[in-house]
């Protein structure tokens, strides 16, 4: 694999990267079964860009933890747990739906950081 691909899209755990694309596979499942339910068939564009958000939403996702890990550190807060529930499942939302904008944020920081860790050893 190219250095560049290895650094960027490899850079995230095996296990990390399937757990986040399943969830990511969910939220284009929902819209093509909405989208099946239309009179109107679905334009390339919109295929496009479910396969796309699809695929980068676990770099999306990646940098929406280090921000709120960031933010918050190691508190922990106690909640609802349908509250919560509806508050996770509104951030994945907005990080499938904008993970286009969002995963090259991550894909820059795992290029960087991978290629520290190389020169470093």
């Amino acid at each position: 694999m190219h250095p560049l691909l290895a650094k960027t899209f490899g850079g995230l755990t095996p296990a990390y990267y399937f757990r986040q694309f399943v969830f990511g596979l969910c939220f284009a499942a929902f819209f093509v079964f909405f989208a099946s339910r239309s009179p109107h068939i679905m334009s390339l564009g919109m295929a496009v860009f479910l396969v796309a958000n699809t695929f980068l939403y676990p770099y999306s996702r990646f940098v929406y933890e280090g921000v709120i890990n960031f933010l918050l550190g190691a508190n922990t807060f106690y909640v609802n747990a349908i509250f919560m529930l509806f508050v996770k499942l509104f951030t994945m939302l907005v990080c499938w739906t904008f993970a286009i904008f969002i995963a090259p944020v991550g894909l820059i920081y795992l290029y960087v950081h991978h290629s520290r860790a190389t020169r470093q050893s």
